[in-house]
């Protein structure tokens, strides 16, 4: 078993790609004070950026390919499930994970996995948030960090923040406001989620 700091919660975060709210979380968890510290990060592709990042920051970074599993989801998470429990890991963090999870991973980790989402949900789940919020002539947009359930996007908010809407915005430049305030709101919340946690 990994050894364990003791006060800190050992946090483990899905990737699929650049990796820029992990960077924020694996930051934040070396703070001498930190809640919690990231002891591994998993990516469905082998050619994700976050892999170096994290690695760069000494934490441990594995591709568990999706793709070798065909339509075998159960196979897939339970190679992942087997490498979060080999890592000690108490939460999971999803964050910018491209694939929709089976119920039976969600079960396995019930109450102990969060994710990030673009939008003020429930308003926008699924892909495509920042195109929608313009469409739609909202007046701010955001994310939410919530608990993962079997629902796409559906599990209990932890926290919001909030994104004044531009008459100029385009997805892309709505996108790049948002994503600055991901990379506070979710440190925050899973430093909080893991102070809390039983």
């Amino acid at each position: 078993m990994p050894i364990r700091i003791p006060g800190r919660r050992r946090v483990a975060v899905l990737i699929s790609g650049a990796g820029s709210n992990m960077a924020t979380l694996i930051a934040t968890g070396q703070a001498p004070d930190a809640a919690f510290e990231v002891v591994l990060v998993i990516s469905n592709t082998p050619d994700a950026g976050g892999l170096a990042i994290a690695d760069a920051a000494g934490v441990p970074a594995l591709t568990i390919d999706h793709r070798p599993y065909g339509r075998d989801r159960a196979a897939h998470e339970q190679a992942i499930d087997a490498m979060l429990n080999e890592h000690g890991v108490e939460v999971v963090a999803l964050a910018g994970y491209m694939r929709l999870l089976t119920p039976w991973l969600v079960g396995r980790w019930a109450g102990r996995m969060l994710n990030i989402h673009p939008s003020l949900l429930p308003l926008y789940p699924g892909l495509d948030t920042h195109a929608r919020a313009l469409a739609a002539g909202d007046a701010e947009a955001g994310c939410t960090v919530h608990i993962v359930t079997e629902g796409v996007d559906e599990g209990p908010p932890l926290g919001q923040a909030r994104v004044p809407v531009r008459e100029d915005d385009t997805p892309e430049t709505l996108a790049d406001r948002v994503r600055i305030a991901e990379h506070a709101l979710y440190p925050a919340v899973l430093s909080n989620f893991c102070r809390t946690l039983h």
